[in-house]
């Protein structure tokens, strides 16, 4: 194989100018109660702080309102409707808003309000895909989307968006995001039994009792219909043991599995991805997007990450046809442990396929029938160069060339520095590797080094356009850059054995 000169730089992948940094005046606006921080006691005072504000006279009501109102309402759209509901959601259990003037009732709800900075650490670990709108362009351009992991206070990260141009030539250009944020609004989706076997399997409770709950529901179902049976598996624990564990486990899943809707009108910066289920409560880390091809030739948009709730990972997949409306669901099976899983474009001979890293250091290929679950998979590269010898991994969704699906992976060697490289896969039989490169395609370089986590180059998704592959990355954990690589050039070092 032949080898790239230096092994701390690339002839074949040139970095660009482009250099995408947090940007913390990107806030969102969410439920605050004092007491239940991150950190010491967990009880609220919510009591004591509604008592305060019930003991304002009008006039400082009206004051400390119109001061708010001045510092934030000019900041987040439906500004008054958001009070209303964090008032609700904090204070229906002692206070009716019907007992209270407008105005107390909007400071009870700014009492009960913080901004939060989705990228007031980090921005990083972009994965790039061709957007679904190619209207408007010049010849020989294409317009991307791309998700980016956006982290901030306590480290809780979020899913966000960013779209570009690049042309034929490797050109790239990124559109300026819009200051405002939009969050989406929440809805729980319908259900079918499938959705629940795997992760039941998964957690070794898929029998007597969860198969008596399910053989009960039609094909589809709602939620209410779920907590139904439920209900009557819990009142039958005389005859079925065990039955709350099976219960928990099942509203567990259900809570893991929603939808998420931004308005049409809406960019596809301002949308943002929080966390919602208690699984992804502290991070949705590192979304792998893929455009899929599904068997009838329609297509749309999978991606993976990993949902961490501060203590433990698990891995979450969303399905979209336009970047408005989410479906979010877990992906549960032996192979879908840990992190890193990244679904093959299309099926390879009638199977769903991905890269997967079942060992924590070694890349493998799963196949399963069916996205949502991953159970066995066959090791296809492990860890064996100087620069590898801690792990590797993939970097996003394998690409299909003409001689092979293309991946670019990840290893971490020394002082846990990671670095870019590829493989090549054939096209036929993923499980046979066409050829690796000797050396990384893409290292840290000084300038690179210093961020939130030092000596880091991270991708989650490249992109091929042409015969140009673009590589958005994370830089230290802490911004993006962009590199481009002839893949013409990248394919004849991983298929020249000489």
């Amino acid at each position: 194989m032949q080898r790239i000169s230096e092994p701390n730089s690339s002839s074949i992948a040139i970095r660009t100018s482009h250099r995408l940094l947090p940007d913390p005046t990107r806030v969102l606006i969410k439920i605050f109660v004092a007491g239940q921080e991150d950190f010491g006691s967990t009880e609220s005072r919510i009591n004591v702080v509604v008592q305060r504000v019930l003991a304002l006279s009008d006039d400082e009501v009206g004051t400390a309102l119109a001061i708010v109102a001045k510092d934030f309402s000019h900041r987040h759209d439906d500004f008054d409707a958001l009070l209303h509901a964090h008032a609700q959601r904090a204070c229906e259990c002692i206070v009716s808003d019907h007992e209270l003037s407008n105005d107390r009732w909007k400071l009870l709800g700014a009492c009960f309000t913080h901004e939060f900075s989705v990228e007031g650490a980090a921005l990083c670990n972009p994965s790039a895909v061709l957007h679904p709108d190619q209207s408007g362009l010049g010849a020989g351009m294409a317009r991307f989307i791309m998700t980016v992991r956006a982290i901030g206070e306590g480290h809780r990260s979020s899913i966000g968006f960013r779209t570009g141009v690049i042309d034929q030539w490797g050109g790239i250009s990124v559109d300026a995001p819009q200051p405002r944020l939009h969050p989406g609004t929440y809805s729980d989706p319908l259900f079918t039994r499938q959705n629940f076997i795997g992760p039941l399997e998964s957690l070794s409770d898929f029998g007597e009792n969860a198969q008596t709950v399910l053989s009960k529901l039609p094909d589809e179902f709602t939620l209410e219909q779920l907590e139904e049976r439920l209900i009557v598996l819990l009142h039958s624990h005389d005859t079925h043991r065990n039955a709350a564990e099976t219960v928990l486990n099942f509203r567990t899943i259900a809570e893991r599995s929603y939808i998420v809707d931004f308005p049409k009108d809406s960019s596809y910066s301002e949308r943002v991805l929080w966390p919602h289920a208690s699984s992804e409560w502290r991070g949705m880390e590192d979304a792998r997007l893929v455009r899929f091809a599904e068997d009838d030739g329609n297509t749309s948009y999978l991606a993976t990450y990993t949902a961490f709730d501060g203590s433990s990972i698990t891995q979450q997949m969303f399905r979209t046809s336009d970047f408005s409306r989410f479906e979010m669901f877990p992906v549960s099976g032996r192979a879908a442990r840990g992190k890193g899983l990244a679904v093959f474009p299309r099926k390879v001979g009638g199977a769903y396929m991905a890269l997967t890293r079942m060992d924590h250091e070694s890349n493998f290929i799963s196949t399963s029938d069916q996205v949502e679950h991953w159970d066995d998979a066959t090791a296809v590269q492990v860890p064996s160069r100087p620069w590898e010898l801690i792990q590797l991994g993939n970097c996003g969704s394998p690409i299909e060339t003409e001689a092979g699906w293309l991946v670019v992976t990840h290893a971490v060697g020394p002082f846990r520095t990671y670095y870019l490289s590829a493989m090549l896969l054939d096209l036929n039989d993923p499980m046979r590797v066409v050829g690796t490169l000797n050396q990384p395609l893409l290292a840290p370089i000084p300038a690179e080094r210093e961020g939130y986590v030092p000596n880091v180059v991270y991708s989650c998704g490249s992109l091929k356009h042409r015969d140009v592959l673009m590589i958005p990355f994370g830089i230290a954990d802490n911004s993006i850059g962009f590199a481009t690589a002839r893949i013409t050039d990248l394919l004849t070092l991983l298929t020249d054995t000489h």
